[in-house]
């Protein structure tokens, strides 16, 4: 079975219903299956005090599931135009894996959440995937014929999924916004295949 890790931080369930729409899309490729796993949020005291193991949803990623994955799709929250601390403390910690060359060649996607319709969507999906390409990945959007792209009034966008949550953080996503997820998902399982092939 193709493996893809779908990696992602969440802070309101907005990124986390994403995830799960990513992973369903992307076993809906024959042959592939979904890994899905999450990060600690960063604090002072995460390091020291923090359980090593969340009370819900996935497990925790470790350098392992990385090395393991035939593919990648990461997701965030926006912040200001970027990433997560969360996402990118944990990304930090893979300079063994880039030595190794761990994701050299494999397939990658990313899908973010933010407040706003403008509120530094493709930034953020940009700022997920340059880590990404330094470990030699190769980078995969949503393309065109994916007609919700071109309908959409919420979140979608050639460079990922998005979502728009609103100011008051609402993690349901609109059809239209589930369907591009499920699509991202498919691609990046799709590439992963036909790589590996």
């Amino acid at each position: 079975m193709t493996e893809i890790l779908v990696l992602y931080h969440s802070r309101h369930g907005s990124v986390a219903n994403m995830a799960n729409r990513v992973a369903r899309g992307v076993e809906e490729v024959s042959g592939a299956t979904a890994r899905l796993r999450t990060v600690p949020r960063v604090s002072p005291v995460t390091e020291a005090v923090a359980d090593p193991i969340p009370s819900d949803g996935p497990p925790y990623a470790e350098p392992e599931d990385l090395a393991e994955c035939d593919g990648l799709i990461l997701g965030s929250p926006g912040r200001f135009g970027n990433m997560s601390a969360s996402l990118k403390y944990f990304l930090e910690q893979t300079s063994s894996q880039w030595m190794a060359g761990a994701l050299q060649g494999k397939p990658a996607g990313v899908f973010a959440s933010t407040s706003s319709l403008h509120g530094g969507q493709e930034s953020t999906l940009l700022s997920m995937m340059l880590p990404l390409l330094h470990h030699g990945m190769i980078i995969s959007g949503i393309p065109y014929s994916e007609g919700d792209l071109a309908k959409t009034r919420t979140g979608g966008t050639p460079y990922g999924a998005t979502h728009v949550s609103g100011l008051d953080s609402q993690p349901e996503l609109s059809d239209e916004e589930a369907r591009l997820c499920r699509a991202l998902g498919r691609r990046v399982a799709d590439l992963a295949i036909k790589l590996a092939g």
